[in-house]
C-alpha cells in the first residue's frame, strides 16, 4: 500500500492486476479515490496527468463465454489506463456463434480485437477470419476435463490457420491489453486509426 501510495502521490497512474479482496480492501483504505473492479481484479488510481487517447482506433474486447470474464476485464481496464477508447462484446464463444456474427458490423470496426476464450480455443481463429485487423488471443483457465488448466485453448490458438492472430500467455489479459494499445497507438502515428 506504501508503494501504491508514492506511485499515486507522484501523479502516476496507478493500475493493480491480480488484486485479491484483501489487497483491494487495503488500497482502497489507504487510497479512498481508487477504483476498484472485482471482476477484474484491478485497482486503477488516475494520476494528475491520466494519460490522454493512445489511438483514434477503438480496441474491442470479445469474450466467448463468462467465466472468461475476469481475464477480459482485466484487457479492458489494462486498455483504457493506456488511453484507449475500448469496446465489450461478451458471451459470444463458437457454442453460439450466431450472436458473434449478429456484431459482425461492430467488430469490423475495430483497430485492433483481443480475443478471450477457454475451453479449445477456437473463437480467435473464427474472429481472425472474419477481420482484416490484428487480433490478440487469450487463453484461459477454464474450461472442462481435457483442457489442462488452459493449455488446450493456448495450443489451439498457437494452432490458428486465421494470419494475424498474436497469442498471449495462459489468463494474460494484462498483456494482451498492452499489445492491443501499443498496436492502435502504432496504427495512430501511422495514420491509420
Amino acid at each position: 500500500v506504501a508503494i501504491a501510495g508514492r506511485i499515486a502521490d507522484s501523479g502516476a497512474t496507478l493500475l493493480a492486476t491480480r488484486a485479491d479482496e484483501a489487497t483491494r480492501k487495503a488500497l482502497l483504505q489507504g487510497l479512498p479515490e481508487a477504483d476498484c473492479n472485482p471482476v477484474s481484479r484491478t485497482v486503477v488510481v488516475s494520476g494528475e496527468a491520466a494519460e490522454s487517447p493512445a489511438a483514434a482506433g477503438t480496441v474491442m474486447v470479445i469474450a466467448a463465454g463468462t467465466s472468461d470474464l475476469p481475464v477480459a476485464e482485466e484487457a479492458v481496464v489494462t486498455a483504457e489506463v493506456m488511453g484507449n477508447k475500448v469496446e465489450r462484446l461478451y458471451d459470444v464463444g463458437v457454442a453460439g456463434i450466431h450472436r458473434l456474427l449478429a456484431d459482425r458490423e461492430r467488430i469490423v470496426l475495430a483497430s485492433v480485437i483481443v480475443v478471450v476464450a477457454g475451453m479449445e480455443g477456437a473463437l480467435p481463429s473464427v474472429v481472425g477470419g472474419l477481420v482484416d485487423v490484428p487480433v490478440v488471443a487469450v487463453p484461459t483457465s477454464v474450461g472442462y476435463g481435457a483442457s489442462f488448466g488452459g493449455l488446450a485453448a493456448l495450443l489451439g490458438m498457437l494452432n490458428t490457420c486465421a494470419s494475424g492472430v498474436t497469442v498471449v500467455n495462459i489468463d494474460n489479459g494484462f498483456g494482451a491489453g498492452v499489445a492491443a494499445s501499443k498496436i492502435n497507438s502504432i496504427q495512430k502515428r501511422a495514420g491509420k486509426g
